[in-house]
């Protein structure tokens, strides 16, 4: 049994060691990382990390605001991207790679396929996007397999809704930008930027707005994917005779698993249809039985129903894990450790194995930005939570293990606290560590330095202590609120462990020191036959902690948002 430690890049920002940060600056002026930027060192660098997986976030051709015709690819319409890079989440052709990520346009696809080999040979998985829900409006794929039929090719667009059509359409219609757009700034010069997009009859958005005039904060940018729901008709489905999209998924699916691909984070997989996913994944795995399929899921009430029936091995914990761990970092009046009690006993207690845990993506805040918690030293003891609470896997984001605060206003997205996915930009305190591509940390401070330290420790202990991979939780709160000193609902205790190893899980979330004696109940003392003095050792400090009789229990003082991996 295997415990994945995720690491999610978007090769755009990874490599990039451009410092300009212009707002909606240009691929020339702000730079742009490479698939070759991602070098034999750092995937050793993210392998001495702990990583067992990389996340190659946008690798697929998307729409973008920067003009590759010289390559013989057509330009995207900028008054439906956003930003001057595009969303890596408005596919383009679902067959090809993204030509910014390329040294040779041409021969980019070629460049990816080396990427997956170096990648493999430094001991490491390849993880990229499913977009399964929407593609850009500029769909249109000119590096399809022979024989394959495009998105939409087949249609019959009077209909607003038919079984057999890939997209869904608003007959009668033209599709209107939404008023006061302003694609790249007010710098940013194209033939194409008019305000206008030529689309009749207009489609329905990925975010499933069914109008011709969708507003700029729907996805006006993407259309979505027909997988036989009239959801105009009460969600009326079609899915006998087998859906045409159904199949073309299938078949993208399978050209990248034979490139090498060891898995698939499928975006917003709660959109599409479980009985699709309930089909489409164990058609997969007949042909390649190891892709891990990871879905992007929001709905706690429908979890069971996507990993049982459809068949995901594995989804975000966001709406339970992340919700409530984010209210603790933050230290809000109504945060508690309950809610981690009511994720493990309640809401994933009988999957908890396939839930991920995290605490940052493309999609959130920044620890270290000021709209979340300002010090990403306030995690630590979250960071331990998301890693050692279960068997299932963990994700860092790239910079998150130096504290990148997302600063500035990129662009599209206007200084949110997030990194931005769309527009061309370099991520300054993971510069430090890029280090002009010496991948050496050399730029950063020493408080960086113990940062990705302690996430080194913490990551590797994580995937190779028995006790955390493959071992049995027990949650050791009840007694020591009762019995125990110092223990309230911003301290956590649980214990991971299998018949040779024995991990106890300390965490103070509280803003200053705790004192606390810790007990253990007296059925778990005579299970694992616990008599007298006992010494315990930190993980990751490696210091010792003893107790000289474990029935009295044991005396540690925890310092402010901190916390243990006791080894005994």
């Amino acid at each position: 049994m295997h415990k994945h430690i995720i690491y999610q890049l978007l090769p755009r920002l990874f490599g990039n060691t451009n410092t300009t940060n212009k707002t909606y600056g240009s691929v020339e002026e702000n730079g742009v990382g490479k698939l070759n930027d991602i070098t034999d060192v750092a995937l050793r660098e993210l392998k001495a990390l702990g990583i067992t997986h990389v996340w190659y976030t946008g690798v697929i051709e998307h729409a973008t605001m920067t003009d590759h015709s010289q390559f013989g690819i057509l330009p995207d319409d900028p008054d439906v991207v956003k930003g001057r890079a595009g969303s890596p989440y408005a596919i383009n052709d679902y067959y090809d790679i993204a030509p910014d990520l390329a040294v040779d346009v041409p021969k980019r696809m070629a460049e990816f396929e080396t990427l997956v080999k170096r990648t493999h040979a430094n001991g490491l998985k390849v993880i990229i996007d499913l977009v399964p829900n929407h593609v850009a409006r500029t769909y249109k794929s000119d590096a399809k397999p022979e024989g394959v039929r495009d998105f939409g090719e087949d249609d019959d667009t009077t209909q607003a809704f038919s079984p057999k059509n890939d997209f869904y359409y608003i007959p009668g219609e033209a599709f209107k930008v939404p008023p006061f757009y302003n694609p790249g700034g007010s710098e940013f010069t194209s033939p194409l930027k008019d305000g206008q997009f030529d689309e009749y009859p207009a489609k329905a958005t990925g975010n499933d707005v069914f109008s011709a005039t969708p507003s700029i904060n729907d996805w006006f940018e993407t259309i979505k994917l027909n997988y036989g729901v009239d959801y105009l008709a009460g969600y009326q489905t079609h899915f006998d005779p087998l859906h045409v999209l159904w199949e073309k998924m299938h078949h993208i699916l399978c050209f990248w698993a034979a490139k090498g691909v060891d898995g698939f984070r499928c975006d917003m997989v709660e959109h599409v249809p479980v009985e699709f996913w309930s089909w489409v994944i164990p058609e997969v795995k007949k042909q390649f039985p190891d892709v891990i399929f990871l879905g992007e899921a929001y709905d706690n009430r429908k979890y069971s129903d996507y990993i049982f029936n459809g068949h995901f091995d594995y989804l975000y914990d966001k709406v339970g894990l992340y919700d409530g761990l984010k209210r603790l970092i933050r230290n809000e009046p109504n945060s508690t450790i309950w809610d981690i009690n009511r994720c493990v006993f309640h809401e994933s207690a009988n999957f908890t194995e396939h839930m991920l845990r995290f605490l940052e993506n493309h999609d959130e805040e920044r620890i270290a930005s000021q709209q979340f918690a300002g010090d990403p030293w306030l995690a630590v003891p979250a960071m331990i939570v998301s890693a050692t609470l279960s068997t299932g896997p963990v994700m860092i984001y790239s910079g998150q293990e130096v504290g990148e605060p997302a600063t500035g206003i990129p662009g599209f997205n206007e200084g949110n606290g997030r990194t931005t996915i769309f527009d061309y930009w370099g991520v300054p305190e993971h510069q430090k560590w890029l280090n002009g591509g010496k991948f050496d940390g050399g730029g950063l401070s020493d408080s960086q330095k113990q940062q990705r330290q302690f996430y080194s420790k913490l990551l590797n202990i994580s995937g190779q202590s028995r006790a955390i991979v493959s071992g049995k939780f027990y949650e050791l709160m009840l007694i020591n609120l009762n019995e125990g000193e110092g223990f309230d609902e911003r301290v956590y205790a649980y214990l991971r462990y299998t018949d040779h190893e024995r991990v106890l899980v300390l965490v103070n979330f509280h803003r200053d020191k705790r004192d606390l004696l810790f007990k253990f109940p007296g059925d778990l003392v005579t299970a694992l036959n616990l008599s007298g003095k006992l010494t315990f050792t930190d993980l990751l400090s490696n210091q010792s902690y003893i107790a000289d009789n474990i029935a009295q229990g044991l005396r540690i003082g925890a310092l402010a948002t901190s916390g243990f991996l006791l080894s005994f």
